[in-house]
């Protein structure tokens, strides 16, 4: 446990970045599994709308440092290269 002044405002700004955290990697998650629904089922209607949402869910969580700028860059890309595949 934290004992020194410090060490506790340390622990508070650590569990509520968590939180914020938690939430976008969250967001981030529903976003992409939405496009692979969209995907699988063949539904257009509903694709350019997830596919943006899920754009910007990456981005927002590579910006804030939940995953890194690579990593996000690769999800877009297999994502795009899905919906491009389902196109054809």
């Amino acid at each position: 446990m934290a004992i020194t002044k410090n060490a506790k405002k340390a622990l508070r700004v650590s569990t509520r970045r968590r939180v914020v955290n938690d939430s976008r990697r969250r967001l981030m998650k529903e976003a992409i599994k939405a496009v692979r629904k969209d995907v699988v089922s063949k539904d257009g209607k509903t694709l350019q709308a997830d596919m943006a949402a899920a754009f910007k869910a990456l981005d927002k969580a590579a910006k804030s440092g939940v995953i890194k700028k690579g990593n996000a860059s690769r999800r877009k890309a297999r994502l795009a290269k899905a919906v491009a595949k389902m196109s054809k």
